[in-house]
């Protein structure tokens, strides 16, 4: 039997596409899949070329897949092999390129891969010509709680430094129809919750006839499906409707969590990326979430670095993040992406200034989630627990609706790391600060005499939304136990 490996960069549609096709590849009896850093006989890298960072990435996934098995088939796809599939092919070891519409043929392509008469190993479309979207049929995905569901592609927005329009083509949708039938088939395989995601998530519906949008499709969700939650991807500010911001207050099934790219809090800055809204905006919207839900977990995506920001304009962007009440966001460091509209003009932010300017708006969000997540010491909340415990301490970890981590035990008597203290460990419910960390006594010591792997689980409490009472914090997280009596 064939060994096939898969590894994804990127973003959870990237995943999705990933989930995608892996579901066509089980459904052959002639493949088995394999975990990546495996020895297989293909290994196929899903690429993402957002910035510099993600090119460099998947070169570097590509070549060591081929340390791994020199004699493998490599076949790359995704955003990087849509925009570059020259640069892509001519890497040692690259047996195929394939584009993002492509890739649903996967099964298609990878009966000849290596065989192609003329020699071919691109096989990379006008992504600009593609005018609907397939619908792959059921995903699944394994070792995961929630399941994406991709229920829009491409984007119609030319934002001066983006890059995606390029690898993902025109704004499309998957008609109502089709989504209600993947979530259905989602929550008969037991997923608890799925995310709703696209390119661009807040387009959703614009280019199908009748058009629809977004808040109507969860509403048609919520009537026709039993789905225990609906989570929902990054949404631009422009598409944070009220009919949206109302459904989420008022439907327990909607998770209370709200992702808005902001990139930058100078207007002027804001113009030259040709985004459409100003930082007045930006404010009032978020000020409005989270007047009208007042548990909402709110993040947003900033961009540092960008051409010609000067001083002045990222101080503009601090004090617009300082006084937002934002829960977590992602920095991003300008890349130039060859093709956007921003290139020409080139790197004008030396890298030690981009460096310094992340670093305060990371010092920023740290605060933000810990303040936020210490609001809910002695409180009870539902958390869906997921089926891989936590790395670091070997806990049951989980997410509530509002997108905070939160380590569980399943064990009435804790374990200290190896050089913590008890008083750094368990922290009173009063007390709301951060700790250095727990583990089970049902976890197993190695030979360097550190903390290890979980020898059994508790599939009682997996993939189960379970009221949790909170009592402290541990490494960021929120620390808790199953609540047994009622709210």
């Amino acid at each position: 039997m064939t060994r096939i490996a898969f590894t994804t960069l990127g973003c959870k549609v990237n995943q999705y596409d990933t989930a995608a096709i892996q579901s066509l590849v089980t459904q052959s009896e002639d493949y088995t899949i394999v975990p990546f850093e495996d020895e297989a006989d293909i290994y196929v890298v899903n690429t993402c070329t957002v910035t510099g960072k993600g090119d460099t990435e998947s070169r570097r996934l590509i070549r060591r897949a081929l340390r791994k098995n020199h004699k493998a088939q490599i076949i790359v796809t995704g955003c990087y092999a849509q925009t570059n599939p020259g640069e892509i092919a001519g890497m040692d070891g690259v047996s195929m390129v394939l584009g993002n519409e492509e890739k649903y043929s996967f099964m298609d392509y990878l009966k000849h891969t290596g065989e192609d008469p003329d020699g071919r190993k691109v096989f990379v479309g006008k992504i600009s010509d593609v005018s609907f979207m397939q619908r792959p049929g059921l995903v699944a995905f394994p070792g995961r709680t929630r399941a994406f569901l991709k229920v829009q592609d491409g984007c119609d927005s030319r934002c001066s430094y983006c890059i995606v329009p390029f690898s993902r083509g025109r704004s499309r949708s998957l008609p109502p129809g089709d989504v209600l039938k993947e979530v259905s088939g989602l929550c008969r395989s037991g997923y608890q919750e799925i995310v709703l995601c696209g390119v661009h998530l807040g387009g959703y519906g614009r280019d199908l006839a009748p058009k629809t949008s977004l808040s109507s499709l969860i509403e048609r969700i919520l009537k026709e499906t039993e789905t225990p939650r609906i989570r929902l991807s990054s949404i631009e500010p422009r598409e944070i409707t009220d009919e949206l911001i109302g459904l989420a207050g008022s439907e327990e099934r909607i998770c209370k969590h709200f992702h808005i790219p902001l990139q930058s809090g100078d207007d002027d800055i804001l113009q030259r990326m040709n985004r459409n809204y100003d930082a007045a905006f930006y404010e009032d919207l978020i000020c409005r979430i989270r007047g009208e839900i007042g548990d909402a977990g709110i993040g947003c995506d900033v961009m540092v670095g960008y051409p010609g920001e000067e001083e002045s304009h990222f101080n503009q962007t601090y004090a617009l993040i300082e006084r937002l009440p934002l829960t977590y966001f992602h920095v991003f460091a300008y890349s130039p992406r060859q093709g956007t509209a921003a290139y020409p003009l080139g790197e004008t932010v030396k890298g030690d200034v981009k460096r310094k300017r992340s670093d305060a708006l990371r010092e920023i969000g740290l605060k933000k989630g810990r303040e936020f997540r210490s609001q809910y010491i002695g409180r009870i909340i539902d958390v869906l627990v997921e089926e891989e415990r936590d790395e670091m301490t070997g806990l049951l970890k989980g997410y509530t609706g509002n997108y905070l981590k939160v380590l569980l035990h399943d064990n009435e008597r804790l374990m200290l790391l190896p050089g913590t203290k008890e008083e750094e460990n368990v922290i009173p419910a009063q007390a709301g600060i951060q700790t250095a960390g727990v583990i089970l006594d049902s976890c197993f010591r190695r030979n360097d005499g550190h903390a290890g792997a979980f020898s059994s689980e508790n599939p009682s409490l997996m993939n189960k939304i379970m009221r949790v009472r909170i009592s402290g914090m541990v490494n960021d997280s929120l620390l808790g136990e199953v609540y047994r009596g009622s709210k």
